[in-house]
């Protein structure tokens, strides 16, 4: 990629992070960000849609590399108290940038996007899962849940958060192995 075209993009980058820490995406024009960026606005609009397209890619981006940085992000299944660990650890790393990019309307959507990132990982390894009811609900609830009880319990210093990590690693870990449901076309073997 051409060395300017790198440059207008970080500027736009970086001058959304800096609007996006003050105030709400719904509230930033892209006359003001091209502003902060020392561009134009068609300049803008030569590099993404709208500034919704800027931000799904910063948070997809970010996504990405949080999942990049654990080391074996497909073993939430198999060793849920590690991957729990690791996931946390490497999203404490970026948490600045995530607290900015998915704030207000856009809190709910790091949960989705993070489980559809972990969620394919794992079925990659196991294909056999998909379509499982067992592994699917399993799957949405050691992510979703351990996500939502950090967010609402981690406040606070950095030992209160990772007591609260701790707690939550260990209690997946206890989740495991769940009784398998029996299938409803098997008969009882009483």
């Amino acid at each position: 990629m051409d060395l300017r075209v790198q440059r207008t993009r970080m500027n736009i980058r970086n001058a959304f992070i800096e609007l996006r820490s003050r105030k709400p995406l719904e509230k930033i024009t892209v006359k003001e960000l091209a502003e902060a960026a020392f561009i134009n606005k068609a300049t803008f609009y030569q590099h993404y849609e709208d500034l919704y397209a800027l931000s799904e890619s910063m948070e997809d981006e970010l996504i990405d590399n949080i999942i990049g940085s654990i080391p074996h992000p497909d073993t939430l299944l198999e060793d849920p108290q590690q991957a729990t660990l690791e996931l946390f650890g490497a999203f404490s790393s970026q948490t600045r940038l995530l607290e900015i990019l998915f704030s207000g309307s856009r809190r709910s959507i790091l949960i989705g996007k993070l489980e559809s990132r972990i969620r394919d990982l794992i079925l990659r390894k196991y294909p056999d899962y998909e379509g499982d009811p067992e592994k699917e609900v399993l799957i949405t609830f050691l992510i979703q849940g351990s996500f939502h009880a950090y967010l609402k319990h981690a406040s606070g210093s950095p030992e209160e958060r990772q007591r609260s990590v701790s707690f939550i690693a260990a209690l997946n870990k206890r989740l495991m192995p769940l009784p398998v449901l029996p299938d409803e076309n098997t008969p009882d073997k009483r």
